[in-house]
């Protein structure tokens, strides 16, 4: 009989979620297919988890630090920091699918977890504001909304890839042009 290991089944369940919540949304992830692609009872889900909606905030959650770890916001470099901001979400698509669905379904209602979300955004606009103080970065724009604007400009296309396949084109050579236009954006809008 093998030996149970309560990590690596939780971080099935994990797994199984992400894939599950990104494909369906909040509303319409089951408990079920997380527990089967996982090969773990529901009873074990909710042990670790909680219910649904907190499953969905640990995944969420979990994701959006691994982003903020891997691509920290770089006011020197607002060019590059947008460069591997889509080549992470181009990697890894499921994080903005999940934002999307997280949006559709709580709208403008206090989230789960939400204090967390604001301790994690409150980090990113500090090191915008960093860049402000430091004259790299233009002033002229609160640096909360120049966070905002700045994901918006470089997630949009991923968030709406039909909308880029035909506005854009679907060639290597459109993805190449549309890349370089945004790093350009990205660049005026920080640019004093």
């Amino acid at each position: 009989m093998a030996a149970r290991d309560p990590e690596a089944t939780k971080a099935r369940i994990f797994e199984a979620a992400v894939a599950e919540f990104a494909r369906h949304g909040i509303a319409g992830a089951r408990i079920d297919r997380i527990a089967a692609e996982a090969k773990a009872n529901k009873q074990l889900i909710y042990a670790h988890f909680g219910n649904k909606a907190e499953l969905f905030a640990s995944v969420l959650e979990k994701k959006m630090v691994d982003l903020a770890e891997a691509v920290p916001v770089d006011p020197d470099d607002i060019e590059g920091w947008a460069d591997r901001l889509m080549d992470y979400h181009a990697a890894h698509p499921e994080l903005l699918r999940l934002l999307f669905w997280e949006g559709l379904e709580y709208g403008t209602t206090e989230l789960p977890h939400e204090e967390e979300r604001q301790e994690h955004y409150a980090r990113k606009v500090a090191a915008l504001q960093d860049g402000q103080d430091r004259g790299v970065v233009t002033d002229a724009i609160p640096a909360q909304d120049l966070l905002l604007l700045l994901t918006a400009v470089v997630n949009w296309a991923a968030v709406v890839p039909q909308m880029r396949r035909i506005l854009v084109g679907d060639r290597e050579t459109d993805r190449d042009r549309l890349r370089a236009s945004v790093r350009e954006a990205a660049r005026r809008l920080v640019a004093r």
